[in-house]
């Protein structure tokens, strides 16, 4: 953890519990300090800094993650780029949008192409076998490594397709971006049962997940 994860989450979580007193906010820092939040029909899940070894690096793919969750379900989001200034965000049922210094436009996710499926990745290993299984014979077109939850954003603004995740992550890492995501027309379905995503899990952890768009 840098110092910016402290300083970032501290003034997130300050500013939600004013303006919300009354919703539980889960945050990454605060747990690891010994915090433990209950899990309740409605939270918030705080990212202050998703891809720190990429901030510490000196590279993009760093991102600032905020989630509201109700009955399990994402239901709002917010993803902030710093690097490029730019901030995604998304109301299920209503819309997405990217905001940058272009002004603010609506995002939705792609038809993929005749060639294939656009990829993205993370630093963890990939079971092709199972990614066989999931892709049911569809090409892939080619494959990306991105880094933090700028991958659901990419997909929610119809850059790429698909994001397969066989590891551990945290909800506090996925609830925003997919919350965009599913707002954009994508989906995040859990790797083990094929059902949607669910939040508010004892130790908040995700299993594998498939985030996808068309």
């Amino acid at each position: 953890m840098t110092d910016a994860d402290h300083a970032s989450e501290r003034v997130i979580c300050e500013g939600l519990r004013a303006a919300q007193p009354a919703i539980e906010v889960v945050a990454e820092e605060e747990i690891s300090n010994g915090y433990l939040p209950r899990s309740t029909e409605q939270m918030w899940l705080v990212d202050p800094l998703d891809g720190t070894s990429d901030f510490a690096a000196d590279r993009d793919g760093f991102s600032v993650n905020i989630g509201l969750v109700r009955a399990g379900v994402p239901v709002l989001g917010v993803v902030m780029e710093p690097a490029k200034a730019r901030l995604f965000g998304g109301i299920v049922g209503g819309f997405a949008f990217i905001r940058d210094g272009a002004g603010q436009r609506p995002i939705r996710v792609r038809e993929p192409g005749a060639e294939g499926l656009r990829m993205l990745t993370s630093r963890e290993p990939i079971d092709e076998e199972v990614l066989q299984m999931i892709l049911r014979g569809q090409a892939i077109a080619s494959r990306q490594l991105v880094g933090s939850a700028l991958k659901f954003c990419l997909i929610a603004q119809g850059a790429a397709d698909i994001y397969p995740r066989f590891g551990r992550s945290m909800e506090w890492d996925t609830a925003g971006p997919d919350a965009i995501l599913r707002a954009a027309g994508g989906s995040v379905k859990d790797l083990q049962t094929g059902s949607s995503l669910l939040y508010g899990k004892k130790d908040f952890a995700n299993g594998g997940f498939v985030a996808r768009g068309a």
